[in-house]
């Protein structure tokens, strides 16, 4: 399965091209937004109906182990967990950790004209 990222410091251009996603038909399912922020990424979600990368995706062990490590090591399991290597997930937390805000869609074949 191969994953589109795109890293944003804009979240109105953000919350745009989710919006945008939709109307193209990407699912809520398909779209993950994840920053550094617990806050900032749940206030995206809600505004724009995507997701977050929670228990569901990185199975309840995993969510449980978060909870109780350092915000990035959790940052790069949630990424390992959604498919990406854990080097790829290093470098994604190294983004991260500059105030940016992923976001990660899993419908490869809907977006690839978008990307």
């Amino acid at each position: 399965m191969k994953l589109v990222v795109r890293e944003y410091t804009n979240d109105e251009k953000l919350m745009k091209d989710i919006n945008e996603l939709k109307e193209i038909g990407v699912a809520r399912e398909d779209i993950y937004v994840l920053s550094h922020d617990d806050d900032r990424t749940e206030r995206i979600a809600e505004n724009t109906d995507a997701n977050t990368i929670g228990a569901e995706e990185t199975g309840i062990k995993n969510a449980v182990g978060n909870f109780f490590n350092k915000k990035g090591d959790e940052l790069r399991n949630k990424i390992h967990e959604i498919g990406f290597s854990k080097q790829e997930a290093e470098q994604f937390e190294k983004h991260l950790d500059e105030g940016k805000v992923l976001l990660f869609v899993t419908d490869y074949d809907k977006v690839k004209s978008w990307v």
